[in-house]
């Protein structure tokens, strides 16, 4: 397809020159109704949010905490597929530049057929793509796919992950480096060790290092952004909006996130 503008790296670089640190919120699409997803990212990015993750619902979700899972359920339940949230991609283009990322799964994917899936993506106004199963290995396969599509690969790094490996997916990773802050799964509490967190900044050379996984509160973000380049709120936000509050509200508590950052 083509050089296109890369909306990650612009809004990531943009930061850094302002010396800000990053907010991601990740929004399940298709929940908590099915066509939610489009005033939740309008409204969260006027709240402050540098980029939004839309989670692709999937029944096998093995990264996902319970939160995010019940939330894919409802979301498959209501008739959520690929192509509906490809169409969701397509209306926030026409009054939003956010940088948007789906996050999901291989096997949906694979069954939609990947080369036409990712092209189509990047043709809706998609900007990245995460694939937590999918191992540094594996990724390799799909990349040219990727690259051709214009389209980022965000790759993962976890507490386990040695320094040379930490190196190799940082320089196969585009966009920003996903550091998870546990070995547990989304919305899993822990406190994040710096050292962690500088040994992964140490080692990636080429990304920005971002961290998501566990991160609740203003405090819990400011704590982790003195020494990541931004967070990634997931669970702590769906369950928000689980919980009934109101997209103005969810959007005032994004807000506070980001004025913590």
């Amino acid at each position: 397809m083509g050089a296109r503008k890369n909306r990650i790296n612009e809004s990531l670089e943009l930061l850094r020159l302002r010396k800000e640190k990053a907010l991601v919120c990740f929004l399940t699409a298709g929940f908590p109704t099915i066509n939610a997803a489009i005033p939740l990212v309008l409204e969260i990015e006027k709240s402050g949010a540098d980029i939004i993750e839309l989670g692709m619902p999937f029944s096998d979700p093995l990264a996902d905490g319970p939160v995010i899972q019940q939330s894919s359920q409802v979301a498959l339940n209501q008739g959520i597929t690929l192509d509906k949230i490809l169409s969701f991609v397509k209306t926030i283009r026409q009054s939003s530049e956010i940088p948007l990322v789906l996050m999901g799964y291989l096997n949906p994917i694979l069954t939609y057929g990947a080369e036409k899936f990712f092209n189509s993506a990047a043709r809706s106004g998609v900007d990245g793509i995460i694939l937590p199963e999918l191992p540094l290995e594996e990724s390799k396969r799909y990349k040219p796919i990727l690259d051709s599509a214009g389209l980022a690969h965000i790759l993962l790094v976890t507490p386990t992950t040695s320094p040379d490996r930490i190196a190799m997916i940082d320089s196969v990773s585009n966009g920003f480096l996903y550091c998870i802050s546990s070995t547990g799964v989304t919305g899993s509490r822990s406190s994040v060790p710096s050292s962690y967190i500088n040994s992964v900044k140490l080692n990636a050379k080429k990304n920005p290092v971002l961290v998501g996984f566990g991160i609740r509160t203003p405090m819990d973000a400011h704590n982790i952004a003195t020494y990541a380049d931004g967070v990634i709120i997931g669970s702590a936000l769906i369950q928000r909006i689980a919980q009934g509050e109101s997209i103005k509200d969810v959007g005032n508590w994004v807000r506070q996130i980001k004025k913590a950052l």
